[in-house]
């Protein structure tokens, strides 16, 4: 059976009770038309509208029946082929499709009445449709598995009207296939392929013969007073309460309160693991609980480390021996220093004496004093003593001149006596690094800040100064020479107890920390008589962490400890919270 498409209702009840098999009067006459020449372009044409689910117009109504009434005047003019029934033989000589067909069966005789009339057309409608569904192009039969394209494009085209009420068709009985192919045995396996399950075919995809379902119509829905007010309040109030906690936040690290909180933890001492990892490879386990046990101690098992070889370690020559100063010579007392003055002093005279005679340097003036005076010149001195004593005073003068001359020659310029000193500095700090750090009270007073920077330039040695509202850290590195010098002035020479009045400007003084100030809120000088400062740590390290001196002033905690961070010394921050 052929599945027709779904028409419209009104286009079906149109043609009264009894008409049900017939399709619309615009889709039989385009039925009709599709075989002469031309027919094609008919497809698009107005009167197919009700085909694809359009409502029918009032002059596609009348064309309809015209249509109708031609086709009815066209039966009695010519051969109408009746309805075939299942069982006859088609005679393959016979052409097929809607042709004329030349033998007598097929020929219809002329109605006398209506009814027989529209039995005839029906019969003749059902068989060219009949025809056309299970013919393909060239009068080959179509493939079983396309036979149901026409029910479903039907099925499609009625979805899209989505306006009126749609209610099946009765199908229309058609021959089998293997009858118009004029064969048994086609018939029969067409009839065996009809029972077999289509594996191209999903029923879940197939389109519903009970028409488009309807469309819920959406509810209007209102919102209740006051919600998205509530909304916003909820959003507002959310934001307020992370900025809040960002607000406390901030406070609490400038504060120091989270820093104060975590001192102790860091002199907690750690529990000791369960086997220590220079006794892994000497334990079988994880813990000393078997080590009583010979049979668990890998000390003659293959996979100990303990073997018969004996390991003899590169012999590296100790550092010190490396940094050793040079020896000094022996020290001289004073009668040994004029006998090699004596020595050193005659050598030079022989060699001079021996260059004058040789002519190789002329001969010295005599060296004419006052008390030689008489002596060299003898009769000059006797003939004019006031010109010769004025010649004397001369040359004596002269020769002082020159001896003052060569000194200063000899003797080093500012620019060589630092870089003199700076050599020394760099020889002393190759020996090795030297580290100290202060804790001190109060540095209120200017002079002692000025003191502690300036010594630790001068003796060349690179450290900072952390000052806090609550103490003070100092930390220096360099050489021994230079580290010694400046633990004497720090723990020696300055009085920490001592107060003077600033010295800065008024306009400075409104730069200036409260807490670095000499003087209090009232104008008087602060007490000094508590402040102290202390050696909290002294030792050595491989090389400087600070390429130079330098000072920061820290309000918190955490300023503090990450200016030590970046020299890896924030320890020595918690060291002095914990230094009584």
């Amino acid at each position: 059976a052929v599945h027709l498409p779904q028409h419209r209702q009104n286009a079906s009840a149109s043609d009264g009770p009894g008409r049900d098999l017939l399709p619309p009067a615009s889709h039989l006459a385009a039925r009709l038309r599709a075989d002469t020449p031309g027919a094609r372009s008919a497809r698009s044409a107005p009167t197919l509208r009700s085909e694809r689910g359009e409502a029918a117009t009032e002059p596609d109504t009348k064309r309809a029946c015209t249509d109708r009434a031609s086709l009815i005047r066209r039966s009695d003019s010519r051969d109408i082929r009746p309805f075939e029934n299942p069982t006859h033989r088609m005679d393959p000589s016979q052409p097929t499709g809607l042709g004329p067909r030349h033998d007598a069966s097929s020929r219809v005789q002329k109605p006398e009445s209506a009814a027989d009339k529209m039995a005839a057309l029906k019969a003749r409608v059902a068989a060219a449709i009949g025809t056309s569904k299970a013919k393909g192009g060239l009068n080959v039969g179509l493939h079983p598995a396309l036979e149901d394209m026409g029910s479903w494009k039907s099925q499609a085209r009625s979805r899209d009207s989505s306006n009126t009420q749609h209610r099946p068709l009765p199908e229309l009985v058609r021959p089998p296939y293997g009858a118009q192919n004029g064969g048994a045995a086609q018939a029969s396996r067409q009839d065996q392929q009809r029972g077999q399950r289509n594996p191209y075919f999903d029923e879940n995809t197939a389109p519903q013969t009970t028409g488009s379902k309807q469309r819920e119509p959406k509810r209007l829905v209102f919102n209740q007073k006051g919600k998205y007010i509530q909304q916003a309040s909820a959003l507002r109030r959310q934001a307020a309460l992370e900025a809040m906690k960002k607000r406390i936040a901030e406070q609490t690290r400038k504060v120091g309160i989270d820093e104060d909180l975590d001192v102790e933890k860091n002199f907690v001492v750690q529990a000791p693991p369960d086997i220590e990892w220079w006794d892994e490879g000497l334990v079988d386990g994880q813990n000393y609980e078997e080590i009583d046990n010979p049979a668990k101690i890998k000390i003659t098992t293959p996979d100990s480390i303990v073997t018969e070889y004996v390991q003899h370690p590169v012999v590296v020559e100790p550092p010190q021996d490396r940094l050793a100063p040079a020896a000094k010579p022996m020290f001289l007392t004073s009668k040994e220093q004029a006998k090699l003055r004596r020595q050193r002093r005659m050598a030079e005279l022989k060699e001079m004496q021996a260059k004058i005679r040789l002519g190789l340097v002329p001969a010295p003036p005599p060296k004419v004093k006052k008390g030689n005076l008489m002596r060299v010149l003898g009769d000059v001195a006797v003939k004019d003593p006031t010109a010769v004593e004025a010649r004397v005073n001369r040359e004596i003068a002269h020769r002082y001149q020159q001896h003052v001359v060569a000194n200063e020659e000899r003797q080093l310029t500012k620019e060589q006596k630092q870089e003199k000193l700076a050599k020394n500095q760099r020889q002393d700090a190759d020996k090795g690094i030297h580290v100290l750090v202060f804790k001190i009270t109060s540095l209120a007073n200017g002079q002692h800040r000025y003191k502690i920077g300036v010594n630790a330039e001068q003796l060349g040695l690179s450290g900072t100064c952390i000052m806090h509202p609550k103490f003070n850290l100092v930390v220096v590195e360099g050489g021994a020479w230079s580290i010694s010098k400046y633990k004497k002035l720090m723990l020696n020479r300055l009085d920490w107890t001592e107060n003077t009045p600033s010295k800065a400007r008024n306009e400075a003084r409104d730069t200036v920390r409260d807490w670095l100030m000499a003087e209090a809120k009232d104008g008087t000088l602060k007490d000094m008589s508590l402040n102290e400062c202390k050696l909290i740590f002294e030792g050595e390290q491989k090389a400087r962490v600070f390429r130079k001196w330098g000072s920061k002033v820290c309000e918190t905690d955490a300023e503090a400890r990450e200016a030590l961070t970046r020299a890896k010394m924030e320890n020595f921050w918690a060291l002095a919270k914990g230094f009584p």
